[in-house]
């Protein structure tokens, strides 16, 4: 996408086993090795594939956050009902597309309740509807080359330049990234992103890239903004090799 949109150098214990079972002592189960491994296997499919919730789960508030755009772009297709909007997909792929609304609410709705995590601290639990990565990634086709997604806004951050991130490709294959346009039932809210924002559910919140305007398979991100791997990281001090 810097390439086709001029983005590049942006400034931008015990457990029970149920009635009528028992553990022995010495069975694994009770080995502090054994608890370990089985622990770090656990955190690593959430990690991997994240967590979902029930309806009953959903806070009744989940905070804005990040700097509104207020661009005269952004404020025309908001005020058309987004009826121009197109989500340019593109970079080292086979097939690079770029979607209205329509075109993306008729792929295969994806739909899932998850907890959204800041880095500030709070958090907060939604139902997000839109179309998993998996699919994105099926339609464009990225060639073997394909390292890094970036997804860029159409904000700006609050130092000036356009917002972006970029996530490992190998997270678009994880059942809970996704592209949302809606948000607990009903369409995205100006805070929340509208139209269109990203969810990978095992990175925080401040790189769920919100008012989507492109995605761009790339090979590196040394080339894009700063080439820290995304805006907060080209302006303050955050690492990039960890996720949640």
């Amino acid at each position: 996408m810097g390439r086709f949109l001029g983005l590049r150098g942006v400034d931008g214990d015990r457990r029970r086993l149920g009635r009528g079972h028992t553990v022995h002592p010495a069975s694994p189960s009770h080995c502090p090795a054994h608890r370990l491994r089985a622990d770090r296997a656990r955190a690593a499919t959430i990690r991997a594939h994240g967590r979902q919730y029930t309806e009953k789960d959903i806070s009744p508030y989940l905070w804005h956050n990040g700097k509104y755009p207020e661009t005269d772009e952004y404020t025309a297709l908001y005020d058309n009902d987004f009826v121009d909007y197109r989500l340019l997909v593109n970079g080292l792929v086979d097939n690079p597309v770029a979607l209205d609304l329509t075109q993306l609410r008729a792929l295969p709705h994806h739909e899932q309740i998850t907890q959204h995590f800041c880095i500030q601290g709070w958090s907060g639990i939604a139902k997000w509807g839109g179309v998993s990565m998996q699919t994105i990634v099926n339609l464009v086709q990225p060639n073997p080359e394909a390292k890094w997604v970036v997804f860029y806004s159409l904000g700006d951050g609050p130092d000036g330049g356009i917002y972006y991130d970029a996530h490992p490709i190998e997270q678009m294959g994880y059942h809970l990234t996704m592209l949302a346009y809606d948000m607990n039932g009903a369409p995205l809210d100006y805070g929340h992103g509208s139209p269109l924002r990203l969810r990978n559910e095992v990175q925080l919140g401040f790189k769920q890239v919100k008012w989507l305007r492109g995605v761009e398979f790339v090979e590196d991100f040394s080339q894009v903004g700063a080439g820290y791997r995304g805006y907060n990281q080209d302006h303050e001090f955050f690492g990039y090799r960890q996720s949640i």
